[in-house]
Protein backbone atom coordinates (compact mmCIF):
# COMPACT_ATOMS: atom_id res chain seq x y z
CA UNK A 1 0.00 0.00 0.00
CA UNK A 2 1.15 3.52 -0.71
CA UNK A 3 1.68 5.73 2.31
CA UNK A 4 -0.55 8.71 2.79
CA UNK A 5 0.92 11.90 1.38
CA UNK A 6 0.96 15.10 3.37
CA UNK A 7 -1.06 17.66 1.47
CA UNK A 8 -1.20 21.37 2.22
CA UNK A 9 -3.91 23.95 1.87
CA UNK A 10 -4.01 27.63 2.71
CA UNK A 11 -6.38 29.46 5.02
CA UNK A 12 -6.65 33.25 4.87
CA UNK A 13 -8.92 35.57 6.80
CA UNK A 14 -9.02 39.06 8.26
CA UNK A 15 -9.34 39.85 11.96
CA UNK A 16 -11.12 43.14 12.58
CA UNK A 17 -10.16 43.61 16.23
CA UNK A 18 -6.42 42.96 16.00
CA UNK A 19 -4.70 46.24 15.11
CA UNK A 20 -1.94 45.73 12.57
CA UNK A 21 1.38 46.95 13.94
CA UNK A 22 4.96 46.77 12.70
CA UNK A 23 5.53 44.08 15.38
CA UNK A 24 3.34 41.77 13.31
CA UNK A 25 5.67 42.25 10.32
CA UNK A 26 8.61 40.93 12.30
CA UNK A 27 8.66 37.12 12.78
CA UNK A 28 11.19 37.58 15.59
CA UNK A 29 9.05 39.94 17.66
CA UNK A 30 7.33 38.72 20.82
CA UNK A 31 3.96 39.95 19.51
CA UNK A 32 4.35 38.03 16.23
CA UNK A 33 5.33 34.83 18.04
CA UNK A 34 2.56 35.08 20.64
CA UNK A 35 -0.12 35.90 18.04
CA UNK A 36 1.11 33.10 15.77
CA UNK A 37 0.95 30.61 18.66
CA UNK A 38 -2.65 31.61 19.47
CA UNK A 39 -3.68 31.49 15.77
CA UNK A 40 -2.15 28.04 15.26
CA UNK A 41 -3.91 26.73 18.37
CA UNK A 42 -7.31 28.15 17.36
CA UNK A 43 -7.05 26.96 13.75
CA UNK A 44 -5.97 23.51 14.93
CA UNK A 45 -8.92 23.29 17.31
CA UNK A 46 -11.32 24.47 14.60
CA UNK A 47 -10.13 22.04 11.93
CA UNK A 48 -9.80 19.04 14.28
CA UNK A 49 -13.57 19.34 14.75
CA UNK A 50 -14.23 19.44 10.99
CA UNK A 51 -14.73 16.61 8.50
CA UNK A 52 -10.96 16.49 7.88
CA UNK A 53 -10.34 16.10 11.62
CA UNK A 54 -9.17 12.46 11.50
CA UNK A 55 -6.47 13.25 8.89
CA UNK A 56 -5.72 16.83 9.93
CA UNK A 57 -2.10 17.42 11.00
CA UNK A 58 -1.96 21.10 11.95
CA UNK A 59 -1.74 24.70 10.81
CA UNK A 60 1.22 27.02 10.71
CA UNK A 61 0.52 30.75 10.57
CA UNK A 62 2.97 32.13 8.02
CA UNK A 63 2.19 35.81 7.78
CA UNK A 64 0.27 38.75 9.18
CA UNK A 65 -0.50 41.53 6.75
CA UNK A 66 -2.21 44.87 6.68
CA UNK A 67 -5.97 44.31 6.29
CA UNK A 68 -8.03 44.24 3.10
CA UNK A 69 -7.52 47.13 0.65
CA UNK A 70 -9.46 50.13 1.89
CA UNK A 71 -9.77 48.61 5.35
CA UNK A 72 -9.10 50.24 8.66
CA UNK A 73 -5.80 50.24 10.48
CA UNK A 74 -7.25 47.93 13.15
CA UNK A 75 -7.56 44.96 10.79
CA UNK A 76 -4.96 42.25 10.24
CA UNK A 77 -4.88 39.63 7.47
CA UNK A 78 -3.80 36.19 8.59
CA UNK A 79 -2.18 33.67 6.23
CA UNK A 80 -1.78 30.07 7.35
CA UNK A 81 -0.74 26.82 5.73
CA UNK A 82 -2.47 23.71 7.04
CA UNK A 83 -1.44 20.12 6.50
CA UNK A 84 -3.44 16.92 6.32
CA UNK A 85 -2.66 13.36 5.48
CA UNK A 86 -4.24 12.22 2.20
CA UNK A 87 -4.61 8.57 1.37
CA UNK A 88 -4.00 7.86 -2.34
CA UNK A 89 -7.60 6.64 -2.67
CA UNK A 90 -9.11 9.62 -0.82
CA UNK A 91 -11.12 12.33 -2.53
CA UNK A 92 -9.39 15.68 -3.09
CA UNK A 93 -9.88 18.27 -0.36
CA UNK A 94 -13.47 19.53 -0.39
CA UNK A 95 -12.61 23.17 0.10
CA UNK A 96 -16.21 24.31 -0.36
CA UNK A 97 -17.44 21.88 2.29
CA UNK A 98 -14.58 22.85 4.59
CA UNK A 99 -15.34 26.54 4.02
CA UNK A 100 -18.96 25.97 5.12
CA UNK A 101 -17.86 24.02 8.21
CA UNK A 102 -15.41 26.75 9.20
CA UNK A 103 -18.10 29.33 8.53
CA UNK A 104 -20.53 27.47 10.83
CA UNK A 105 -17.93 27.05 13.58
CA UNK A 106 -17.02 30.76 13.50
CA UNK A 107 -20.62 31.98 13.72
CA UNK A 108 -20.85 32.83 10.03
CA UNK A 109 -17.19 33.92 9.83
CA UNK A 110 -17.55 36.49 12.57
CA UNK A 111 -15.72 35.01 15.53
CA UNK A 112 -12.61 32.93 16.24
CA UNK A 113 -11.95 32.79 19.95
CA UNK A 114 -11.41 36.38 21.15
CA UNK A 115 -11.10 37.66 17.58
CA UNK A 116 -13.74 39.21 15.38
CA UNK A 117 -13.52 38.17 11.75
CA UNK A 118 -14.40 40.08 8.61
CA UNK A 119 -17.31 38.00 7.32
CA UNK A 120 -16.23 38.22 3.65
CA UNK A 121 -12.55 37.49 4.25
CA UNK A 122 -12.30 33.70 4.56
CA UNK A 123 -10.49 31.83 1.80
CA UNK A 124 -9.59 28.15 1.86
CA UNK A 125 -7.08 27.13 -0.80
CA UNK A 126 -7.95 30.11 -2.92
Amino acid sequence: TTAAALERFTVNFTITNLPYTSDLENPDSAKFRATKRVMNMMLDRLLKESSIGPVFRGCETTDFRYGLPGSHRDETRVDAVCTYSKEPSAEPLDRVGLYHQVSNKTRGITQLGPYSLHKDSLYING
